[in-house]
């Protein structure tokens, strides 16, 4: 006999939203900082429990809805294994001197008064060069916090500004898996969607690039020219610096240039970074590995443990060790934690239909071309807020909404635009996301503090409202050949 699965009521759907809200929110009262260290975790899980009870009510089986929630998860699978290589990728980049080698010259060729806008535009580069806003801030992102660190600059800042260039250079690359799935769920061409991002995206970022400067003139920093040389100094007794530790930086760009897939790029970057401290930072090795397992055995050790643990070393400033030291697999398994949690409540309110509950009472109330552009944008973004992933936040509302955009003739262009607007872009100011996830656990700085500071992934939207509302680059659907040439003849 089957059992008949009642419609989710606009309360079922509120519920586990709300439960949600009040337990991440006094999670944050409670735990501060380290609220995503375990105490959003189970927030999570206990909104994934009120979402499965009223599952169950509804008449679902336990184990469809166990199914579901072991697919989601399968979901962020891929996400989770290029976590686990950028931790090491971040070890053994520190190991090797490529991070250090890159604060170093950072430090001399950065001046604190355009060193925030400087950083939005080199990461916009890189991204736009790759297609991969994580590459981006995993490479570059990491070595500018630590350039931030040793000019006294502010960390929050500095990760607005490179999650800023991150994602706009991200966000109109053809080679961005995003750019390519938006315009795929919306029935688009992909180079007509780049075109067409570019009145949102284009102007976004050149208001974000002037907030960075006048942030930049008009902040202080407590590094003065002793404490910069200090760090040099250290930098260079510590590290062989050179042009040469570089080069896994260029072979890691250059495998995403040609499209390598994200996980072996990483990896192999990972691996290259310990052969090259082995060829390196000899003496570096020699003075970290345990000794009593002789010179090959102890630096083999030495590059194995920084791949899964990271890697320490003691300058005598603690400052200076906080910034030189990181890395690992397993300094990313909090973070894995984290997204498996929030995959999971995505999964469960998926599969009961919480979300789609939604975006059937907001349809009724959309009547005009603003107000469901203006729609599209707060469902990604809820669907980036309730199932933790970007991918989601994509195809959700655009399997949602397609329908509606083509009855009311607007091109397709629309929609997968305002897919990117209102997904991509918000995706990495959700600290439960896999992409707030990811940034918190690569930047090591808290998306609740970098938030307001990421001043392009908050205006975009913000201005994608605007020219909906204003009719500003609208397109509506061509009617066919045959309906213009009626239109033409009763002209």
């Amino acid at each position: 006999m089957t059992t008949k699965i009642k419609e989710p009521s606009f309360f079922d759907a509120s519920l586990p939203i709300l439960v949600l809200i009040t337990l991440l929110s006094s999670s944050v009262l409670l735990f501060g900082d380290d609220s995503s260290y375990g105490p959003n975790q189970i927030a999570l899980f206990i909104a994934s429990a009120v979402a499965v009870v009223i599952g169950l009510k509804n008449g679902l089986r336990w184990h469809e809805i166990e199914q579901a929630m072991t697919k989601g998860i399968a979901l962020s699978l891929g996400a989770v294994l290029i976590l686990l290589a950028v931790g090491a990728l971040i070890g053994t980049w520190l190991l090797a001197g490529t991070v250090p080698t890159l604060i170093y010259y950072g430090m001399l060729l950065l001046s604190p008064s355009w060193f925030y806008a400087a950083s939005c535009i080199l990461c916009g580069i890189v991204a736009m060069s790759i297609g991969s806003s994580w590459t981006t801030a995993a490479t570059i992102g990491v070595a500018l916090i630590g350039v931030a660190a040793g000019l006294g600059l502010s960390p929050a800042i500095t990760a607005g500004a490179i999650i800023s260039g991150a994602y706009f250079g991200d966000k109109i690359s053809p080679l961005s898996e995003t750019t390519n799935l938006a315009p795929a769920v919306a029935g688009a061409e992909l180079f007509a969607h780049i075109r067409h991002m570019l009145w949102t995206t284009v102007p976004s970022i050149v208001i974000a690039l002037l907030l960075f400067l006048v942030i930049g003139l008009n902040s202080t920093t407590s590094a003065d020219a002793v404490h910069i040389d200090l760090i040099s100094a250290t930098l260079q007794q510590h590290f062989a610096i050179s042009f040469w530790t570089l080069i896994p930086l260029f072979v890691l760009l250059a495998m995403a240039v040609k499209k390598v897939p994200a996980f072996p790029t990483v990896f192999i970057g990972a691996l290259l970074g310990g052969v090259w401290a082995l060829l390196f930072q000899r003496e570096l090795i020699q003075s970290l590995m345990d000794q009593d397992l002789g010179t090959s055995l102890g630096s083999l050790k030495l590059v194995w443990a920084t791949l899964f643990d990271g890697f320490a070393v003691e300058t005598g400033s603690d400052d200076l060790n906080s910034l030189l030291s990181g890395g690992g697999m397993s300094s990313m398994l909090n973070t894995v934690w984290l997204i498996f949690s929030a995959m999971m409540f995505g999964a469960v309110i998926e599969k009961v239909g919480l979300l789609r509950k939604f975006v059937q009472s907001i349809l009724k109330a959309a009547h005009s071309t603003g107000s469901l552009i203006t729609s599209t944008i707060a469902t990604c973004i809820a669907t980036n807020i309730l199932t933790a992933d970007q991918y989601m936040a994509i195809v959700m509302p655009g399997r949602m909404y397609k329908e509606e955009y083509e009855r009311r003739g607007l091109a397709p262009v629309n929609l997968s635009r305002t897919l990117e607007d209102g997904g991509t872009i918000t995706s990495p100011l959700i600290p439960w996301n896999t992409c707030g996830a990811y940034m918190h656990g690569v930047l090591n700085v808290n998306p609740l503090d970098y938030f307001i500071y990421a001043f392009f992934n908050l205006i975009n939207p913000v201005l994608a409202v605007i020219y909906a509302y204003c009719g500003i680059k609208i397109l509506k659907l061509s009617p066919p050949e045959s309906v213009q040439q009626e239109l033409h003849l009763k002209s």
